[in-house]
């Protein structure tokens, strides 16, 4: 009796073919659903930035939207700004006067900072040239803030001392003084400070609240608020600052403070991103965060200072000083890739793994459809070859063998035909040669049982 088992041979390959194509077309799919997580450092220590991007990373895990952050925290701006540059980090805070990766791509604006003086009316300081020989309170200690002072100052031929030693201070010098907020009304009435320095958002309580105790402290209530009027000539000289303008009557409206509209110079701390992440993604994280502006606001009030950079066009904003990702330029200008564009390779490939599979599996299922027939044929023809043995006679050994493999044959096929789909014209036929070779062989037995009486 023939073996009608399925073959393990070229058929098994082509099984493990298939299966092997359904598996990348199912990794394809993994990979277009599941999340992308990104690195995000955030600094500086204490500052408002890490609540905030802590705050963006948990509202979107909440949403279980398609960008997930891992925040990595640093003490100080630079730190971050090295992770990104290391590339330990997708995105991070900068401050551009601090460092500025040469791999770094601005998202957004998350605060602007601006320097503005402000001193008793009665001072005489007008502006920055004044404070020579003078005492100014900062309440910041970040060194960060003390070189941007620094730098302003120096423009006017001054020289800004840190921890200046009580008494006199030298003519072409301007002394630092830290000052806790609680202490600058007293600090000013008693000497130790002749004006205050801010370097911070203008639009802040903390700037108001400051401001407000300088006037407490004027013997008049009034007081003297400027910037750095040279502010191209500034620039000029560290690009990696930026001009900021105050509104008129910002800190009040009687009177007037500014008087008129007052431009200074100041830094930012920015979300940036590394030049090689992908539109698509830069993208989506711009746009995630300034649609959750509101709902992250309720639980960090850094949100609405969040802004987009200012440039006029997409040329000037790739080619700033500061430049933009283009992902976030195509959020800014509404040109975000589809979901085709940005998945357009992955997509081919899936359709194209799919297209193969279903002609491997149509192709498969061809052949192991013509292997059936095959194999029942063949069947069926031994079958035949054992009626017509049986027609010519033999001796009652033979007969029964005879009669015993076309009972195998029945069984195999019948087997076949419920485990697998099978023709109704083959089974047919092979019925008929079962029948024919079952009646050939008992009539063969039947004469021999006879001849032999």
């Amino acid at each position: 009796m023939r073996d009608l088992a399925f073959p393990a041979g070229r058929e098994a390959w082509l099984l493990l073919g298939l299966a092997l194509l359904l598996v990348l077309g199912a990794a394809a799919a993994l990979h277009l659903t599941r999340p992308t997580t990104l690195t995000i450092a955030v600094a500086p220590k204490g500052g408002p930035e890490p609540a905030l991007l802590r705050a963006y990373a948990d509202e979107l895990a909440r949403r279980k939207l398609g960008i997930r952050l891992k925040v990595s925290a640093y003490d100080g701006v630079r730190e971050s700004a090295e992770a990104l540059k290391a590339g330990k980090a997708d995105l991070a805070v900068i401050r551009p006067d601090v460092a500025m990766p040469g791999n770094a791509l601005t998202l957004a604006v998350l605060r602007e900072l601006g320097a503005l003086t402000v001193a008793p009316a009665s001072s005489g300081i007008k502006d920055l040239s004044d404070l020579a020989g003078k005492r100014l309170g900062m309440l910041s200690s970040r060194t960060a803030d003390w070189r941007l002072v620094g730098n302003l100052v120096a423009h006017y031929g001054l020289e800004l001392l840190i921890d200046a030693p009580a008494g006199a201070v030298a003519p072409n010098a301007v002394a630092l003084v830290p000052v806790e907020e609680a202490n600058v009304v007293a600090a000013l009435r008693d000497g130790r400070i002749d004006a205050m320095m801010l370097v911070t958002t203008p639009t802040s309580s903390s700037a108001r609240r400051v401001v407000g105790l300088v006037r407490e402290a004027s013997a008049d209530g009034e007081v003297m608020l400027f910037g750095v009027p040279d502010a191209a000539a500034v620039l000029a000289r560290w690009p990696r600052l930026q001009a900021v303008t105050v509104p008129a009557a910002l800190f009040g409206g009687n009177p007037r403070l500014p008087a008129e509209e007052c431009a200074t110079i100041g830094s930012s701390y920015r979300l940036a991103a590394r030049a090689d992440l992908s539109r698509g993604v830069a993208a989506e994280v711009t746009q995630r965060l300034f649609e959750m502006r509101a709902a992250l606001a309720e639980s960090a009030p850094a949100a609405e200072d969040v802004a987009r950079p200012a440039y006029e066009d997409t040329a000037d904003a790739t080619s700033a000083r500061l430049p933009i990702h283009p992902g976030a330029i195509d959020y800014y200008e509404r040109e975000q890739e589809t979901f085709i564009e940005r998945y357009e390779s992955w997509i081919y490939l899936v359709a194209i793994l799919a297209g193969g599979a279903g002609s491997a599996f149509a192709w498969l299922r061809q052949r192991l459809g013509r292997i059936r027939r095959e194999r029942i044929g063949v069947a069926t023809e031994r079958l035949l070859e054992l009626r017509s043995e049986a027609r010519r006679g033999t001796d009652r050994e033979r007969l029964d063998a005879l009669a015993g493999e076309v009972d195998d044959l029945a069984a195999d096929i019948a087997r076949h035909a419920l485990d697998r789909p099978t023709e109704p014209r083959m089974l047919s036929a092979a019925t008929i040669a079962i029948d024919g070779a079952r009646s050939t062989v008992r009539r063969a037995i039947a004469s021999e049982s006879m001849g032999s009486r």
